[in-house]
């Protein structure tokens, strides 16, 4: 059990918006697949997706015992196990969509790019607390992109762009904070925007054919537009308070794909309206505040690269699918933390959480 003294350092700021979200999470997921499951099973994601919840939350409660300073031992052992979990969904994987991500074990199925995402904070942090004011040439760089850029090719040849985005936006954010020359920062921006005619042409038909449709989504209005179309529909048709809950159409009609994972904003728009998208984005702000606030005040550089990164990846999540639901960014196949069905990206989420909580605890020396 945690020691009192330990409870009083909780970040309580932290753990209700968290809670908030996954409470609601519940309540949208029930109101988004009730109605197309047996009726048997009417209730069959929320009692998954709770039951993993409350599973979760126990391990990452007894994970608070043990100091965060000791996974900055485990850095290079967790990044080859990371380089060997994304090796094996290439070997032993099944594919799904379109896309070979997920491994099954057992009635469960996993997502291995999932996790990799809070492995590569871990390993990153391990080998950047020594880097501090010191990445300043290309050549400083190089080794720490080159070290990324192993798992964020193996993760895009799935293929996952949106995870592979995620990497990108965990890096800038942790480099960033370690001091980077922000001249250079500029030109690698620069010369990846200049760089875009050419990977155009690297790019798979589909991942084309989202861009496109980006920029107008009537291109494939039936096909890869479709998700765009009838997400901006529901959200909204929501207005200011909503339809209420089970009586968004265009969500209980089946019209928007997706409903309960990456689409899952689109019925809170729909059946809450403009103040229940208001009040849940009010409660991601005041995560990523009390995440920036855990990296200003941690007791070590490990823990501020770890609250950075973790900051990093649960703001870029946010803005990504926030944004693609309303048609203002691409459409990645990027869950909403804490929000979207999904057992693996829970897991990520709420060890994310917990190892922030744990910076908070940990901020200074106890004195027994």
């Amino acid at each position: 059990m945690l020691k009192k003294r330990w409870l009083r350092r909780m970040d309580f700021k932290l753990i209700g918006a968290s809670l908030a979200i996954l409470l609601m999470s519940l309540v949208i997921i029930g109101s988004a697949t009730h109605i197309n499951t047996p009726s048997d099973e009417r209730y069959w994601f929320v009692q998954r997706q709770g039951i993993f919840a409350i599973l979760n939350i126990a391990l990452a409660a007894f994970l608070m015992n043990f100091d965060y300073k000791m996974l900055q031992a485990y850095g290079k052992k967790l990044y080859i196990f990371n380089l060997v979990m994304l090796l094996a969904v290439m070997l032993i994987g099944h594919s799904a969509l379109g896309a070979q991500r997920w491994i099954q074990i057992g009635p469960i199925t996993l997502q291995p790019s999932e996790f990799s995402k809070i492995i590569m904070i871990v390993c990153m942090a391990s080998i950047l607390q020594d880097k501090i004011g010191k990445l300043n040439t290309v050549k400083d760089v190089l080794p720490v992109a080159a070290y990324v850029g192993v798992p964020f090719l193996l993760v895009l040849k799935q293929p996952d762009l949106g995870t592979s985005l995620v990497f990108m936006a965990i890096f800038i954010g942790m480099i960033f904070v370690c001091g980077v020359n922000l001249k250079l920062l500029g030109g690698t921006f620069l010369a990846g925007l200049a760089s875009m005619p050419i990977l155009w042409h690297f790019l798979k038909e589909y991942q084309k054919l989202r861009i496109l449709v980006f920029i107008d989504p009537n291109v494939d209005p039936l096909g890869s537009g479709y998700h765009i179309i009838q997400s901006k529909i529901a959200i909204g048709s929501g207005m200011l308070f909503g339809k209420g809950l089970f009586s968004g159409t265009q969500s209980q009609l089946n019209f928007l794909p997706e409903n309960h994972t990456d689409f899952i904003f689109a019925v809170v728009g729909e059946e809450f309206g403009f103040i229940g998208g208001a009040l849940l984005l009010l409660l991601y702000l005041i995560v990523l505040w009390r995440g920036i606030e855990i990296a200003k005040d941690a007791s070590d550089t490990f823990g501020r690269l770890l609250a950075v990164g973790i900051t990093s990846m649960l703001a870029f999540h946010v803005l990504v699918n926030v944004g693609m639901t309303m048609g203002i960014m691409p459409v990645t196949g990027i869950p909403l933390p804490l929000m979207s069905y999904g057992v693996s990206s829970l897991t990520t989420n709420i060890m994310s959480i917990a190892i922030l909580l744990n910076i908070q605890m940990r901020k200074q020396q106890l004195l027994f």
